[in-house]
């Protein structure tokens, strides 16, 4: 009888935790489009079908921007000190998420559709799928306010064109976005730190 029980708490704890968590699968490392092809045909484009991101690319694109590429825990782009203080959020039609690049993992924030909360231009609010890169603070306890704001806006620009080069690798779009609801994600989130920039990603549209 035991047993049975703690069968059906355990069951319960996965049921609870995929509920609201995701885990993404592991990112694919190898293949891909060869770089200077990339930067060739890396381009804003602000168009975009309404076909969702399989979860493969969600990871490969997150582990492109930030992921942990070395066993010593160091990131696909620099940071000033080590400090990895860029963290990526992403804004789906359900949900808002924060990437935890150590577990390869989801954590949702909110259980809502904020992409109108997030960017100011009415014709991003309904793409698929949007990141915000955001400068946590707490991992910057040892910078001056004023290299928070310059190191912060660098580092994330880093993150922002590996997007850029993934995107362009992958048949996908993207637009960084700088106008956005700075002050109010934050509230609403409630992080220490600055929203930098928002990316939308989407699926090329098949031209005729």
């Amino acid at each position: 009888m035991k047993i049975g029980f703690f069968k059906f708490l355990f069951f319960f704890a996965i049921l609870s935790l995929s509920a609201q968590d995701i885990p993404l699968p592991e990112p694919q490392k190898t293949g891909g489009m060869p770089l200077m092809n990339a930067l060739a045909q890396r381009e804003t484009n602000r168009n975009f079908t309404r076909d969702e991101i399989s979860q493969q690319k969600l990871s490969n694109l997150l582990w492109a921007a930030f992921g942990i590429n070395r066993e010593n825990g160091r990131r696909t782009a620099p940071s000033a000190r080590n400090a990895q203080e860029i963290d990526l959020y992403v804004f789906t039609q359900e949900n808002v998420y924060l990437y935890l690049p150590d577990k390869n993992l989801l954590r949702l924030v909110h259980n809502q559709d904020y992409r109108s909360k997030l960017v100011k231009q009415e014709g991003f609010v309904d793409c698929p799928l949007l990141l915000l890169l955001v400068a946590n603070y707490d991992r910057m306890e040892k910078f001056k306010e004023e290299d928070r704001t310059f190191y912060g806006a660098i580092d994330a620009g880093y993150i922002s064109q590996n997007i850029y080069l993934y995107c362009a690798s992958e048949n996908l779009t993207t637009c960084a976005i700088g106008m956005i609801y700075r002050d109010e994600v934050k509230k609403w989130i409630g992080f220490n730190g600055k929203a930098i920039i928002a990316h939308t990603i989407g699926v090329k549209e098949i031209e005729n």
